[in-house]
């Protein structure tokens, strides 16, 4: 199976080529290559099992390709991946907080440990809408305010390469809403972001690349 997405690499960012995926015995994907240059979306379609989610770690660098590169502005990611793990914000279907801490406290906590801004937590509950809930133990938090406490989380990191898989999952239209400005913002910034997504989502520009039939145990 060979996919590409837009593969001129002379203005990206980030770039791959030739990339094969093989999980369980069995290749997910394979000859995938993509260039993204700063502002660029890339959103990954297909059915469950086609592999959104094998990319999306194999771009984080927490799944290695069985062959392929990964390349930030020309610099292939092998060669220094503490650098890769400090430019991205990566969201997988699990949200990361911590049931015994408020809100505002999962959020701080995330970015004490990112070392980011701690002045930046207040924007992100708020334009997640979940400023009135900064006091409350996550515990309580129905899965659309956890998917948005998780989205928070990343919208008050400045990385410059978001990995979102499924980000919309258990959000309302009002939620959706937000994401995509949070997504466009980060875009008008300079940044990337790569999109597994089921949701119809408003991201003006997009490259897409829809990932083929599923492969059974892939991810």
């Amino acid at each position: 199976m060979s996919l590409s997405a837009d593969p001129t690499t002379a203005a990206a960012a980030f770039a791959g080529s030739g990339l094969c995926c093989r999980r369980g015995g069995r290749m997910v994907f394979a000859d995938l290559s993509f260039a993204l240059a700063p502002g660029a979306a890339l959103v990954l379609t297909g059915p469950n099992g086609s592999g959104k989610s094998s990319l999306l770690r194999v771009m984080a660098g927490l799944l290695r390709p069985e062959a392929g590169t990964l390349t930030w502005q020309g610099v292939p990611l092998s060669a220094d991946r503490e650098a890769h793990r400090a430019r991205l914000a990566y969201l997988g279907h699990l949200d990361a907080v911590k049931p015994a801490l408020g809100v505002a406290e999962n959020l701080r906590f995330w970015i004490d440990v990112a070392g980011g801004d701690p002045a930046a937590g207040e924007p992100a509950l708020a334009r997640f809408g979940l400023r009135d809930l900064a006091a409350l133990p996550a515990r309580y938090l129905s899965a659309g305010q956890r998917r948005r406490l998780a989205l928070a989380r990343v919208a008050a990191l400045p990385r410059a390469l978001w990995l979102l898989d499924e980000p919309a999952t258990g959000l309302d239209a009002r939620s959706v809403a937000a994401l995509e400005s949070a997504i466009a913002t980060h875009r008008a910034a300079g940044g990337i972001a790569v999109i597994s997504t089921h949701a119809v989502l408003d991201l003006p520009g997009a490259q897409v690349l829809e990932l083929g039939a599923a492969w059974e145990g892939a991810a």
